[in-house]
């Protein structure tokens, strides 16, 4: 018998990101720039919770989206080129700009690459770990370029407006770093914790199976 039961962290993600969703929306620094960097976040969710009976992931994989999104919201509320902890370490390492967009990238790269990788093994899709590898390094890397894509779209669209969302903060390699970082996030995950990623897949069909 298949079960759907939300399980105690699952809870803790979705109150979590409820809380902070409400936080990042008070007074943040930019309301359109704060709009633009949450929609992704808006559109996630609703569509996680309509698929959860259909497909639920695994622990680690939600694990993954709660901190992808908790970035998301972050970033949201003060602009990526504005996160007071990331001026700490501009500061304090003599940097020459805030490179909170850079985790967000990083790991940008790292939660697509669970879902995928587990969208992959648990639909038997791919046979053989390296083409699985390679095809969710590749896939992370698509949806990276995707989304620079969308910023340069948005930046066209909107002018000057949307500088704060596009975030170069005058650096001429920001796009192809950013897509960098995407696809080293997505080869990390996979390195250091495909184990610990198949072990919650393991998890996962065990109770399905019951």
């Amino acid at each position: 018998m298949k079960t759907n039961k939300i399980t105690p962290a699952l809870w803790i993600y979705m109150s979590g990101v409820i809380i902070i969703f409400i936080w990042s929306g008070i007074k943040p620094e930019d309301q359109h720039t704060w709009f633009l960097e949450v929609l992704p976040a808006v559109v996630a969710v609703p569509i996680l919770a309509l698929t959860y009976r259909r497909f639920r992931f695994s622990d680690f994989a939600y694990l993954m989206i709660f901190i992808q999104l908790v970035i998301l919201l972050v970033g949201g509320h003060y602009t990526y080129a504005k996160v007071p902890l990331f001026d700490w370490f501009k500061d304090y390492l003599d940097l020459d700009r805030n490179n909170y967009d850079k985790l967000a990238h990083f790991i940008q790269g790292t939660t697509p690459a669970v879902i995928t990788r587990e969208i992959l093994v648990r639909q038997r899709v791919v046979n053989g770990r390296k083409w699985l590898f390679f095809i969710v390094v590749a896939i992370g890397l698509a949806i990276s370029a995707a989304y620079e894509i969308i910023e340069m779209a948005v930046s066209l669209a909107e002018g000057g407006a949307a500088d704060a969302f596009l975030g170069t903060q005058g650096y001429v390699w920001d796009t192809q770093t950013d897509m960098l970082l995407a696809m080293i996030g997505a080869i990390i995950v996979q390195l250091f914790f495909g184990t610990l990623h198949d072990r919650s897949i393991d998890r996962i069909n065990n109770r399905h199976d019951k």
